[in-house]
């Protein structure tokens, strides 16, 4: 994490209180100050001018330095993600995956010994606001992990919630445009969210999540994560399956209402960051537990949807959860420049033994968030602390701006960066198995959506799971928000609630004063298929029966405490662990 400097005094370093904040010292206690450049700062109070009330003089070398760096103290924030809280810990793993060994599914060194611990620093953030927005917003959960692993490092950046809004990347850029504030007014402005969102069926499973208590948790130690993109496992013979990540958090899953975040929001924009500081200062280590879904490694044709979709999730039933290892955060970060704003991370940084699937947003996430990284803190961030890996790199890369020192491997000729090369140079690694693997692609260039959409039976799995308290006020949000947009998105938004279930649009309809007969006459939208299910749904809007759940164990659909909650499952405040499947709530007739 790069070196600590702290105040001595006669050798030694000074004491710190146990929040890690430094005690009261006298002025022969500390240090003195310099630039730079090593020169002591005998004046940083006054300017060097022409007498006491002259003209300054140029060659004012202390204040230029100081001003100059002052003026360039900030690097661009983060387009998503801007606002974050960072600490660090460790991952100790099982030595198994659910009941047989890891190394069934996986070679990947950091999960095949029981007890072995790999360090990990982690960033939560939300994902719209700006840096300096509030901690209480109604916005997905960015759930980033660093694992440094003694193959180099490991990023699973993943969300809170476990789809997302679209299912290609090419759709990201207007996405994220359609919830950022508007380019004239500079407001939130749900006329636009909703108009996006209002053509894009996709975002239907996605919103009824954001939009019910889960849209803002109550702080980040009481939120799941997961990996929401489909990534692979490979084990020792090359063979790979499909893999789902997910972290449960074992003080359990609590949310906020519009209410209560409200309240917060007006004398506290940084809550959560709070709550986490605090708690790992007084010891209350937050831990969670990682599980993976296993699916063969095939385009399983049996199933309503693709795995490959990451608007979708894995019925648990038929996917069950299964436990890898554990994290604790257990160390607070010292600066938050460092370790916060410079932290970089992306989803290309995979250790052997992981792998990418043809998931289309991760493809397109995987060249996105390296190139964010370039471009907002330079070219050579990884050789930052807080991005370098626990191994030593040895590249052939040299030179661009920042770069500190040379990646020169040991007894590397610091003369030979190219490869291959018989003057000192590196060679390449020995590849641990053959590299051919996965099902065989076969398929002509084109640009097509996947054929399994079916973008509402989820979406009505998710209603329909919901506690009663999730239900309501996800119809009080929906209603509250789609009554600042205009009659035709607000109808095109109940007709797609209609096709999910028949409550969730006769209830927000009604709060809209939008019937099932003012949205009967809409056909689909250009290029949307239905299913012959939604086909019925539609021919007899407003008149149908519940949906069939596909999942009666379905990801992300745990028991969700209020804030004001006490937990009913006895693992709040002491670490007991939990399981998803053990807190389903009692499903619902609508």
């Amino acid at each position: 994490m790069g070196p600590v400097v702290t105040a001595r005094k006669k050798g030694k370093t000074l004491s710190e209180r146990a929040n890690g904040r430094p005690e009261e010292t006298t002025v022969e206690d500390q240090n003195v100050l310099t630039n730079r450049q090593g020169h002591p700062v005998y004046d940083n109070q006054n300017q060097r001018t022409v007498g006491a009330r002259g003209p300054a003089t140029l060659e004012n070398y202390q204040f230029l330095e100081k001003i100059s760096h002052f003026d360039r103290e900030r690097i661009p924030e983060r387009v998503v993600h801007a606002r974050g809280a960072v600490a660090h810990g460790y991952f100790e793993a099982y030595g198994k995956i659910g009941d047989e060994p890891a190394s069934k599914y996986t070679r990947a060194k950091l999960f095949q010994k029981e007890g072995e611990k790999t360090p990990v620093t982690i960033r939560f953030s939300t994902v719209i606001g700006g840096r300096d927005s509030a901690e209480t917003a109604r916005d997905p959960r960015g759930f980033a992990v660093k694992f440094r692993t003694e193959d180099g490092n490991w990023d699973l950046v993943g969300n809170n919630i476990a789809v997302f809004f679209i299912r290609d990347a090419i759709k990201f850029p207007d996405v994220i445009h359609s919830l950022k504030p508007d380019p004239v007014t500079f407001r939130q402005e749900p006329n636009r969210i909703f108009d996006f969102m209002s053509q894009t069926p996709e975002s239907m499973h996605m919103l009824t999540h954001l939009f019910s208590p889960r849209g803002i948790p109550s702080d980040y130690r009481h939120m799941q994560g997961f990996g929401v993109n489909t990534y692979k496992m490979v084990n020792e013979n090359g063979e790979t399956v499909l893999v789902k990540y997910h972290f449960q958090p074992k003080a359990g899953v609590k949310a906020l209402t519009q209410e209560q975040a409200n309240a917060i929001q007006a004398t506290d924009l940084g809550h959560a960051t709070k709550d986490l500081m605090d708690a790992i200062d007084r010891g209350d280590y937050p831990e969670w537990e990682l599980q993976v879904q296993v699916m063969s490694d095939d385009e399983h044709p049996e199933l309503d949807f693709d795995p490959l979709d990451d608007t979708k999730v894995w019925p648990e039933d038929r996917f069950p959860l299964l436990p890898v290892g554990r994290m604790v955060l257990d160390r607070n970060i010292r600066d938050h420049f460092n370790e916060n704003e410079q932290i970089a991370f992306g989803t290309g940084v995979l250790v052997d033994g992981l792998d990418f699937s043809d998931d289309k947003m991760l493809v397109g996430r995987t060249f996105s968030y390296s190139d964010t990284q370039r471009y907002r803190v330079g070219p050579n961030y990884l050789q930052l602390p807080i991005n370098q890996p626990r191994v030593r790199p040895a590249t052939n890369q040299r030179g661009g701006q920042m770069e500190y020192y040379v990646d020169l491997g040991e007894g590397q000729s610091p003369h030979t960066n190219y490869e291959p090369s018989t003057l000192g140079g590196l060679r390449e690694a020995d590849y641990p198995t053959h590299d051919e693997q996965g099902p065989v692609i076969e398929g002509r260039l084109t640009r097509k959506r996947i054929p399994r959409t079916n973008d509402y039976a989820q979406a009505a799995d998710r209603y329909k799971l919901m506690m009663d308290w999730e239900r309501d006020d996800l119809v009080f949000n929906m209603i509250d928000l789609l009554g600042q947009c205009d009659r035709h998105i607000q109808e095109r938004m109940v007709w797609h609630f209609f096709l999910v279930d028949d409550d969730y649009g006769n209830r927000v309809g009604e709060g809209l004063g939008v019937k099932a007969a003012d949205v009967a006459h809409l056909e689909p939208l250009p290029k949307q298929r239905l299913t012959d299910e939604d086909q019925r749904r539609l021919s007899n809007l407003g008149n149908n029966p519940p949906r069939e759940l596909s999942g009666e164990q379905m990801t992300g659909s745990v028991h969700v405490m209020r804030a004001d909650e006490e937990s009913t499952n006895g693992s709040a405040g002491n670490g007991a662990a939990y399981s998803a499947s053990s807190m389903q709530p009692s499903r619902s007739n609508g």
